[in-house]
């Protein structure tokens, strides 16, 4: 196996026994239509891509859209579509990745009223083939839909799991801890604004995650700030797009970290 495969297939893997039953979130903030725009840069603070974000909702189903479009010609595209009556139920999710940026591009597509699991991949001459299959899918699922959890609990909630299905192996499911770690300013429109710091930790256990720690290949934590108040927004992300490679800060437009 190549040293990029395993990495994904590490950070994609867990012991399942280790992870207590997830609360589903309780729909706080009913979710609007929107539009906005983001920016992508690298460690060193140079501009790596755009991004555009937009939401559609239709009853109490909501579809959102995030593209990111780099300087390399390499694309980010994820469409979501989830419900929230009471609490969040995804419906579908569909996660492209391609381009130089990315060591290994997906194309990947959960069903999750069905469980059917999607895979696209393009052969050396172009050619494309999906392989789909029915998977058991948990209630807690959150491809794509992290975020919009995180803008529904508050600042002092206690740290809680969730559920996502990676483009690995046809479909694998990670447990994340979602913990909220600090409240910092963010600097938006020239006002300052508080906002509460969550991390993201993917819960690596067993023979995998020691082999993890002693290759260098444990994932680094996400980080996401999210502004308070009566209309919360996710502000910034800082962390490794796909679970590997460079770490990246995705920003709102004109957002910036308070000093």
């Amino acid at each position: 196996m190549k040293r990029s495969d395993f990495l994904v297939v590490v950070f994609w893997t867990m012991t399942v026994g280790t992870a207590a039953l997830a609360e589903p979130i309780p729909v706080t903030h009913i979710q609007r239509p929107m539009h906005r725009f983001m920016v992508a840069r690298s460690e060193d603070g140079k501009t790596i891509a755009s991004g555009e974000f937009s939401q559609v909702v239709q009853g109490d189903e909501v579809t959102m859209r995030m593209t990111y479009r780099f300087v390399d010609g390499s694309i980010d595209d994820e469409t979501t579509t989830y419900r929230q009556q009471g609490t969040f139920r995804l419906v579908r999710n569909h996660h492209i990745e391609q381009g130089p940026f990315f060591a290994r591009p997906i194309d990947f597509t959960v069903e999750a009223a069905t469980g059917i699991v999607t895979s696209r991949t393009i052969d050396k001459n172009g050619g494309i083939h999906a392989e789909s299959k029915h998977m058991d899918l948990p209630d807690d699922l959150a491809n794509g839909l992290v975020g919009t959890l995180l803008l529904n609990v508050p600042p002092n909630t206690a740290p809680f799991r969730a559920t996502m299905l990676a483009p690995v192996g046809g479909g694998r499911s990670v447990r994340l801890l979602i913990s909220p770690e600090d409240e910092q300013t963010v600097q938006l429109a020239g006002q300052n604004l508080k906002a509460t710091v969550f991390r993201i930790h993917p819960e690596l256990g067993g023979i995998v995650g020691l082999i993890a720690r002693l290759l260098g290949l444990q994932p680094k934590d996400v980080m996401v700030w999210v502004l308070e108040g009566e209309e919360p927004a996710v502000a910034v992300i800082v962390g490794q797009l796909g679970g590997y490679g460079p770490v990246v800060s995705s920003e709102l437009e004109g957002a910036s970290l308070g000093k």
